[in-house]
């Protein structure tokens, strides 16, 4: 099965690529599309501040829910970075994988520091 979603977000690719390009991060969100089951991942595709692609490396091959693809695209938008994610999974309930994409697109355009704020 394959899901996509794709929002510009207020953010440098620069800032975006940051925060994606972290192994722990990828792992969460991968556990996130295939129903929480702790996953490691491999990284297939890195190019800088463009592509960044991952698969599921844990997991028996015949353990269906633990088979995944994520890729994330970035490029310029206006005054943002269009970001386009597409998963390719086994399958699973629809809607929970467009929430787990939608969920990894609210936390890279999240603010990262609240500035002037008291500590």
């Amino acid at each position: 099965m394959e899901t996509k979603a794709n929002r510009t977000l207020v953010k440098s690719a620069p800032e975006l690529w940051e925060l994606a390009d972290d192994v722990a991060r990828m792992e969460a969100w991968t556990a996130g599309l295939v129903g929480g089951t702790p996953v490691s991942v491999e990284i297939t595709d890195r190019e800088p501040e463009r592509i960044l692609a991952w698969r599921v490396t844990n997991g028996s091959s015949g353990d269906a829910s633990t088979r995944a693809r994520i890729a994330i695209e970035l490029a310029e938008s206006g005054f943002g970075t269009s970001v386009s994610i597409t998963a390719q999974h086994s399958p699973a309930d629809p809607g929970a994988a467009v929430a787990a994409l939608e969920g990894l697109l609210d936390e890279l355009g999240s603010p990262e520091r609240r500035p002037f704020t008291r500590a």
